[in-house]
């Protein structure tokens, strides 16, 4: 059987993308985006709002940040979960192996609501797998390059896979920080209470 490996490692992100996780961000309020349920957060916040070491951005709102990172870095809300698919995994990545516009953590034009960030998540989202999707069988095989610093030599297909894993993980946290947000205020025995209750209707 012959593989069409470029189909295939698109589909493996997309597929998720289109039936899994994109739906899953639907009706995402602001809120929930700039929701920070412990303290310490890394977040999106106005210019001049920040209290992390470092801030970066070229508009009205600005990503925390620090370098080298503390251990173990802090947790981050849904808006910094955003900004990291839309930059470093989708953006930057099209930029330096597509064609794609240049885009920074320094520079970048933070949203500042979460219909903005989807929108951006949905464009940067669409010149990486354009990308991908019109890589040829050689393609996969060429080392990626020195933009990608000390995995140069590393093959296409390989840097594909590893930023559908990233897209996958850094989806899958933000899809649980709903899933806390939409629970926040129940009483931590409300669904064992539920389930009792479900039990003895249907039992």
């Amino acid at each position: 059987m012959e593989i069409d490996w470029t189909r295939e490692l698109a589909e493996q992100l997309d597929w998720h993308w289109r039936n899994q996780l994109r739906p899953r961000l639907d009706g995402l309020t602001d809120e929930e985006y700039f929701w920070e349920p412990v303290p310490g957060m890394w977040s999106i916040r106005p210019r001049g709002a920040s209290a992390a070491p470092i801030s970066g951005g070229g508009g009205e709102f600005t990503i925390d940040f620090a370098f080298p990172q503390p251990s173990p870095p802090p947790a981050t809300t849904i808006a910094w979960r955003m900004a990291h698919l839309i930059i470093a995994c989708f953006g930057m990545r099209a930029a330096w192996h597509f064609g794609g516009p240049e885009v920074s953590y320094e520079a970048y034009d933070y949203p500042g609501t979460a219909a903005l960030a989807l929108e951006q998540l949905d464009a940067s989202y669409a010149l990486w797998m354009n990308g991908v999707r019109n890589l040829a069988p050689e393609d996969l095989k060429r080392p990626i390059g020195p933009a990608e610093g000390q995995w140069a030599e590393s093959p296409m297909a390989g840097l594909v896979l590893h930023i559908h894993r990233e897209a996958l993980h850094h989806g899958a946290e933000i899809a649980l920080l709903r899933d806390l947000y939409r629970w926040r205020d129940k009483p931590a025995n409300a669904s064992a209470a539920q389930g009792l209750q479900r039990g003895a209707v249907t039992g």
